[in-house]
């Protein structure tokens, strides 16, 4: 059976009240956010193993399992100070990945464009871009696997890893155990393909599927506006997040995502694999945003 979970910042508590809410959702896994008001981890100075271990006891009490940590940032910022600042940062979750009780660290590949990790930038298409993206990539992965950790792309429609083909070239050209692959289905659609959910799914699962170690639950469809946007809600970034482009990005149920056929393909080969929901515009919402995952899987039979 998949395993259902949350993006933990969705809960802007302390840690005692985050996990508090989360059990009473009813759910069995997190997607680990740095976000607890009473502890200081959005730093890679501020992060330490006793903090992990806290965390990590706390989530293990309440029988909640930390599957992956949120890591995201631009991995090619085109301020080299910043871009040095953000792999660091990835660095040192990966370094104490273990004692937050996970190996999985994910975050997208990021833009040269400066205003939004998620906004298109043209160099994003070049070759000197994927080469740039590549070596930071391998070199994550190496990081990774020297402390026991696995490193997880996560692709983005508007990063310099986007597509099914960007993906798989990358794994190809950076076969390494230290790195994996985030599964967000929803991650791959643009306007040209939106039209064609079921054939997309089936190209995804197709190339991809040996590499998936985690996959996340929100929707797609086509979008009212271009502009980039955020739900308003006390959050990270990656959190508020809701689509630039033609395509927006809401909550699982809430667009045109076959979620019938994502869920047979992804229990095919991972009939364990925690599935994480994101993109909840409220926390009243989530106990319906759960209910809809939940009848589909039971639905499904995995």
């Amino acid at each position: 059976m998949l395993s259902v979970g949350i993006f933990s910042g969705y809960y802007p508590y302390t840690l005692e009240e985050t996990i508090k809410r989360i059990k009473k959702d009813g759910f069995t896994c997190v997607q680990l956010d740095m976000d607890f008001k009473d502890i200081d981890l959005k730093t890679s100075e501020a992060i330490t193993a006793e903090k992990a271990h806290r965390v990590r006891d706390a989530f293990r009490d309440a029988n909640i399992s930390i599957v992956s940590i949120s890591a995201y940032t631009n991995l090619v910022h085109p301020d080299r100070e910043q871009r040095e600042k953000n792999i660091n940062y990835v660095k040192t979750l990966l370094k104490y990945a273990r004692d937050f009780g996970t190996p999985y660290v994910i975050s997208e590949t990021g833009t040269y464009n400066t205003e939004s990790d998620w906004l298109y930038h043209e160099k994003n298409s070049t070759e000197e871009a994927y080469q740039e993206i590549k070596a930071v990539i391998e070199d994550l992965a190496k990081f990774a696997y020297d402390h026991g950790a696995v490193f997880l792309v996560e692709n983005y429609v508007n990063n310099i890893i986007g597509s099914v083909d960007q993906v798989a070239r990358l794994f190809h050209d950076v076969d390494h155990p230290g790195l994996g692959l985030l599964l967000d289905p929803t991650n791959y659609f643009t306007d040209k393909n939106i039209d064609n959910v079921d054939e997309e799914l089936h190209r995804i699962f197709n190339v991809l599927e040996d590499k998936i170690k985690i996959a996340h639950a929100k929707d797609c469809r086509r979008a009212q506006n271009v502009q980039e946007k955020h739900a308003d809600i006390d959050a990270a970034s990656h959190n508020t997040f809701r689509g630039a482009g033609a395509i927006e990005l809401p909550a699982a149920g809430m667009g045109v995502l076959n979620y019938d056929l994502y869920l047979k393909l992804l229990s095919r080969k991972h009939p364990n694999i925690p599935i994480i929901i994101e993109h909840i515009d409220s926390e009243e919402e989530i106990p319906n945003i759960k209910k809809f995952l939940d009848s589909k899987l039971k639905s499904v039979g995995v």
